[in-house]
């Protein structure tokens, strides 16, 4: 591990046990961050749990539900328990909400399960994460949004989505404005188009193309998990001490349209 970036740091990702989660644990590690993974898949957790130490990295499995307020509590409690403190959160679990027709299809069933995770799993995470940075006196949280949070996406069955991860723009937002003079600072990644599992999927369930996928940018393909957990790093890193409240596109031009 090479260190540097964010060397000393204690870091907790949530929805670490595949996809960008996954690969933004081991580009934390990589930086220097000791991290913990955590994740309601334990066998994917602790699959990026060995894949970080065997790159020589420093890292903890801690199972989660982040649709429950106890859980993400206990989460939090166990990462101070593990490594004394808790310098840098990313709250990245999520679900896609696919496959329950269009927006006056969608069942109540879907919306609640794509909100429980995607937005109000990230408001018990932000919650219990501002009362341990507060403790502190500093701390960096990053939301993974999506460019779904950010503009319409011309896409079937995505409405529930889309509403979900405008959300977690809104609360980035506000605990930025509420805690701007508290030394934590609060930002979001809106990735466009990531090559994961969740886009996988979707391919399989016939919603969209490998092909439709890169051309939704302009720069012809679609990101890579790593290509996220690098701008996560970073704005999680003293290199962004200025930065706060930002919903920042990761999305090869998608939105400069």
């Amino acid at each position: 591990m090479t260190g540097s970036l964010l060397d000393g740091r204690v870091a907790l990702i949530t929805g670490a046990g595949s996809g960008i989660g996954a690969a933004t644990a081991l580009v934390f590690a990589r930086h220097g961050a000791r991290v913990v993974v955590a994740d309601i898949n334990e066998d994917g957790g602790r699959r990026t749990v060995d894949e970080v130490r065997e790159a020589g990295g420093e890292a903890a499995f801690v199972w989660v539900d982040v649709r429950r307020g106890d859980a993400v509590k206990d989460m939090v409690a166990a990462t101070v328990e593990r490594f004394g403190r808790l310098d840098c959160a990313v709250n990245n679990a999520g679900v896609d909400s696919a496959g329950d027709g269009r927006f006056h299809e969608v069942s109540e069933e879907t919306w609640d399960a794509s909100m429980g995770v995607n937005l109000k799993g990230v408001w018990w995470c932000m919650k219990h994460e501002l009362s341990q940075m507060l403790e502190q006196g500093s701390g960096s949280i990053v939301n993974v949004a999506s460019v779904a949070g950010l503009v319409g996406i011309e896409a079937p069955y995505v409405s529930t989505y889309i509403a979900a991860k405008h959300g977690v723009v809104g609360l980035t937002k506000a605990a930025a404005l509420e805690y701007a003079t508290t030394g934590i600072r609060v930002n979001a990644v809106c990735p466009g188009a990531v090559r994961t599992q969740m886009v996988d999927d979707l391919i399989a369930q016939g919603i969209m193309t490998l092909e439709q996928t890169a051309g939704y940018h302009p720069v012809g393909r679609y990101a890579n998990p790593p290509e996220i957990g690098e701008a996560i790093a970073w704005l999680s890193s003293d290199a962004a001490s200025f930065v706060t409240g930002l919903p920042m596109a990761v999305d090869g031009a998608m939105t400069a349209r």
